[in-house]
């Protein structure tokens, strides 16, 4: 009661409501924006850091999965080549194959010319036998394999590569380059399957380089890479490091469990973001002096002064534009505000004769309440056009990758005179694309999709002939029925990545079909390498897909499913670890005139 008298007192200083409102208002506005600004500045250096450090981070994270591609397509060359017949032939053969020896040189040569940050590459038997780059490199004859890095973990290491960190090559006679080498041990699959053989490619820095240096924070920042082991792999200024003409904190950000190590004090600190790869095992570190970081905090002060002037400006404006718009038929507007409140959108409009500021106020919210419910009636309409464009957006999405390397071998099919088989795979390629790029329907026969993953499983037994087989066993009677595009061949190449290309031996992939309690089942089964219960249950997250192996994904081919045909339909995967793995796609067995099924 004596707070309500206080404030009827203070009131009645005013001769009108309008200047009553106007001065309270005025002075809350005026006391937050003043007690916003104050806070605002005292933590205007912590907040430019913590946005510079999560920047910094962003980029270092960009930098290492760049690196990582970087290093599955050495991989894929690594594995291309090591995996040839004429490699075979020629590094376990009696004599070594001459015709076998040229195509080896040719393409070693197309490799050297198209890759600029390739330095050396060469495949080695254990018995001696070896071709380097061209045929014609001599190689150093005080080279002792045994100890050297590169060749050790190759030969011992499992079904994967072997990757250095920057050490001096000296196989070439002549010739100590600074370089990191990737390697790969070779089965001699005449045998027992041990292995007899290393295939390598030694990388010089340009590529790395231009990854590490690109998007650098700041003028003075730049980034480094370390091994598991603390090893430098690569620093721009390399050459004064081993020189011990400068250091790196290089202990703190191994034994951190955090992705940001400060160093230093003040502006002379240094602020290291860490992104550690679970692929190649390299720590990618950013390095950026806190100076450089901090240099617009007087300006970032600045801003926020101006803007909390411009802000009271605003404010006292609309304060005095509200105060003045209290009046009598605010009543009225209230009350039709509460039948709105309730959703009776279609209710009588408020009349009011006045012209004043209230007489637009009430103009102005009757033609709202008029566009609300027209707005809310287009919404329905565009979430309805917005469900669909998603679903074509989704459906259009191809593999570059897969494009990429099916050209790569057709490319190696030429150099190596293998005419079908070059003209077997160009055909498949331009069936896939046909019907990968057509936007003349969302649906096509069951028949048509299984022409198009035998298509795609066609060009990937030829790339990849000593690795698996396919069969397809799909009853007639469900080739009729209507299927979205572009689901097999996702979860098809799904299978061959990442079950079947780890195989030691060579897999099989099967896809089957038949009808099951009225709907339309398709199943694709491999005996690969399979997979955990954990990655099972992660298995349709959206992050887990990996967009630069498989552009489309099971996320991808999951969420269009149930986009089209409901939540009840789509995709379950059944595996176990060295076991194999089946995914199951199931769709209604009866489908009304090929509309929408969601």
């Amino acid at each position: 009661m004596r707070k309500n008298r206080i404030a009827a007192v203070l009131m009645g200083k005013f001769k009108s409501i309008q200047s009553a409102v106007f001065v309270a208002v005025s002075i809350l506005i005026l006391g937050a924006v003043g007690i916003v600004t104050a806070v605002s500045m005292s933590f205007t250096r912590n907040t430019i850091f913590e946005n510079s450090s999560l920047y910094t981070q962003t980029i270092i994270q960009q930098m290492n999965k760049n690196i990582d591609s970087y290093i599955d397509y050495m991989e894929n060359i690594a594995y291309l080549v090591s995996s040839s017949e004429d490699v075979q032939s020629y590094l376990f053969g009696e004599t070594g194959d001459a015709a076998a020896r040229e195509r080896i040189v040719g393409q070693f040569e197309t490799i050297l010319e198209s890759r600029g940050d390739i330095l050396n590459l060469g495949i080695i038997g254990t018995d001696g036998r070896m071709l380097l780059n061209n045929g014609s490199e001599s190689v150093n004859p005080d080279l002792d394999l045994d100890t050297q890095e590169w060749y050790i973990n190759a030969l011992n290491s499992g079904a994967g590569v072997s990757l250095t960190s920057s050490h001096v090559q000296h196989i070439i006679s002549g010739e100590r380059p600074w370089v990191i080498t990737l390697s790969r041990g070779i089965r001699n699959l005449s045998s027992a399957g041990d292995k007899e053989g290393v295939f390598f490619i030694d990388l010089n820095y340009d590529a790395i380089s231009e990854l590490c240096d690109e998007n650098m924070t700041g003028n003075q920042g730049y980034a480094f890479i370390l091994d598991p082991e603390g090893n430098i792999v690569y620093h721009p200024q390399q050459q004064q490091l081993y020189n011990e003409l400068q250091t790196e904190n290089i202990s703190q950000i191994l034994e951190s469990d955090s992705d940001t190590v400060l160093t230093g004090e003040g502006n002379n600190g240094k602020l290291y973001s860490i992104s550690r790869s679970d692929k190649t095992g390299w720590t990618v570190v950013e390095c950026v002096s806190v100076g450089e970081l901090l240099k617009k905090s007087n300006q970032a002060q600045s801003i926020y002064v101006l803007t909390s002037i411009a802000l009271v400006i605003v404010a006292l404006f609309f304060s005095s534009f509200i105060s003045g718009s209290i009046t009598r038929p605010i009543q009225r507007l209230r009350d039709s505000m509460a039948r709105v409140q309730e959703g009776d959108f279609e209710a009588p409009d408020v009349v009011v004769d006045s012209e004043n500021e209230i007489g637009s106020l009430t103009k102005s919210f009757n033609v709202m309440t008029h566009r609300i419910q027209e707005l809310m009636e287009q919404n329905v309409r565009d979430q309805e056009a917005k469900r669909k464009s998603e679903l074509k957006a989704l459906q259009s999405q191809i593999n570059p990758h897969f494009l990429y390397n099916t050209l790569d071998s057709i490319i190696w099919m030429a150099e190596g005179k293998k005419n079908e088989e070059v003209v077997l795979m160009t055909a498949s390629l331009a069936r896939l694309l046909r019907q990968s790029i057509s936007n003349e329907d969302e649906e096509v026969p069951i028949a048509q999709e299984i022409e198009y993953a035998r298509g795609y499983l066609t060009i990937q037994k030829m790339r990849y002939k000593d690795k698996m087989e396919f069969q397809i066993d799909v009853d007639p009677a469900i080739l009729h029925i209507n299927l979205i595009k572009l689901v097999l061949q996702p979860i098809i190449e799904n299978a061959i990545y990442h079950g079947l290309k780890y195989k030691e031996s060579k897999g099989l992939l099967m896809v089957k079909g038949f009808m099951k309690d009225g709907n339309a089942v398709l199943q694709v089964i491999d005996n690969g390498v399979g997979m955990d219960a954990d990655t099972l249950a992660h298995i349709y997250e959206r992050h887990k897909v990996n967009y630069q192996s498989n552009g489309v994904g099971v996320y991808n081919v999951q969420k269009r499913l149930q986009l089209y045909y409901g939540s009840d339909y789509g995709i379950v995967y059944e595996s176990e670890a060295g076991r194999g793995t089946t995914a199951t796609i199931t769709i209604p067995g009866k489908q009304e005139g090929g509309g929408e099924k969601v």
